[in-house]
Formats: structure tokens, sequence, C-alpha cells
């Protein structure tokens, strides 16, 4: 079956929304968790929606795009949900992603 590009982008906007609704109600879920096993976190997915911006010559602030992905602004986000990360967390990251 073939989707027009409209139909493509609706669906694929609609996909996003859950997936930023999911992760905003997965507080539990820490963002070295999400890099650790899936390669990205809300902070990657956050940096994605700016380039999106960027490239659409659509003004938004990484404070902006966090926020959008957040729920929140950043700060408040991490006041109110971030653990520090264990030394098992760490060195798992450092494994998987070098450098980051």
């Amino acid at each position: 079956m073939a989707i027009d590009d409209k139909t493509r982008m609706e669906l694929e906007a609609a996909a996003f929304r859950r997936l930023v609704d999911h992760l905003r109600e997965r507080t539990d879920v820490q963002n070295i968790d999400l890099m650790n096993l899936a390669g990205f976190c809300r902070n990657c997915l956050s940096n994605w929606l700016k380039d999106a911006a960027d490239a659409k010559g659509v003004a938004l602030s990484k404070d902006e795009s966090r926020e959008a992905v957040y729920g929140m602004p950043y700060e408040a986000w991490k006041e109110k949900h971030q653990t520090p990360a264990n030394p098992e967390q760490m060195a798992a990251l450092k494994k998987s992603h070098p450098g980051h």
C-alpha cells in the first residue's frame, strides 16, 4: 500500500507526539539509561527537533526545543526527576558512547 507524502508526514508527526508523551510519562527512565540502551535520549530528541527547525528557518532555541520534549523547562525537569548516575551507568555510557 502506497502512502502519499502528506499522510506519511501526519503519521510520523503523530508517532513523534506519542513518543514525546511516553517519555514525559516515564520520568523514572533516566536519560543515561536511554543512551545506554537505545543510543539516544530526550536531549538528543530535542536537538533533532531544533535541527529540523533550523533547516526550515524556524526560530527555535535550544531551551524551547527541550521544553517541547520535556514538557517543562529542562532545569525544572532535572531538579524534579533526574537522579545521579551510578558508576555502572557511567561505565556503560563511556563504553557505548566514548567522548559523550
